[in-house]
């Protein structure tokens, strides 16, 4: 899962960001109102977390910004302002959650994985497609009631293609939604076809044949 944490002080953004990522998910920060804009505007996140006062301007804007967009991104307000009003605008801009500073570190994660299973899955922790299903609370994905034996890499990629089948993905758009910023520093992409390799042949070995090459373009995890 890739979040994005807009929070401007800086202890709390580190100490979010480390908690998040001992569950296996993938962290960018943005420290002000202008870089939280910039990301936002520029890559796909599974969850924001925003800080309403941000140092340079209000994260409700950025939550308008995002709304416009149309992206399926799941947004949790934070702030230390335990105002009614604030609490209601964030919801009715369309912010998914709301918490008040200070909080608890695992309260956090909790409402992370609720509201994503509120919005893509429909509340359950058990995705199913065809005979394709994936615990998300043990990171676990079956093929008729066998389990796959997945790295942690292959299961993200795979509960990506799920949540984007039909969609042809980049090389680009998979890395940086499973290396972050991260993998703007590489040259090439060998890692992320060597991933998508090994998940296809455990696919395939199963039955299951449905990650396409897209040449030219990516790849696509087909529907039928």
């Amino acid at each position: 899962m890739k979040i994005l944490i807009a929070e401007d002080q800086k202890e709390l953004q580190k100490s979010m960001a480390t908690y998040l990522e001992r569950d296996g998910n993938i962290c960018e920060t943005a420290s002000d109102y202008t870089e939280a804009q910039y990301k936002v505007a520029l890559y796909e996140y599974d969850v924001l977390i925003l800080d309403i006062n941000l140092v340079s301007g209000s994260g409700l804007d950025v939550l308008k910004e995002l709304k416009k967009s149309q992206k399926e991104t799941a947004t949790i307000i934070i702030s230390a302002n335990n105002s009614l009003d604030d609490k209601l605008e964030g919801l009715d801009l369309g912010a998914d959650d709301y918490l008040t500073k200070p909080f608890h570190l695992a309260e956090l994660n909790s409402r992370i994985k609720a509201v994503l299973r509120r919005g893509k899955f429909g509340g359950d922790e058990t995705i199913s497609f065809n005979e394709i299903r994936i615990d998300t609370r043990s990171r676990t994905a079956y093929i008729n009631q066998k389990a796959l034996g997945l790295t942690r890499k292959e299961y993200d990629l795979l509960l990506f293609f799920i949540t984007n089948k039909g969609r042809v993905l980049s090389k680009e758009i998979i890395a940086e939604h499973l290396w972050g910023d991260s993998s703007d520093m590489v040259d090439n992409f060998d890692f992320i076809y060597v991933h998508i390799n090994n998940l296809r042949k455990k696919l395939t070995d199963s039955g299951a044949k449905y990650i396409k090459t897209a040449y030219g373009s990516g790849y696509k995890f087909n529907e039928v």
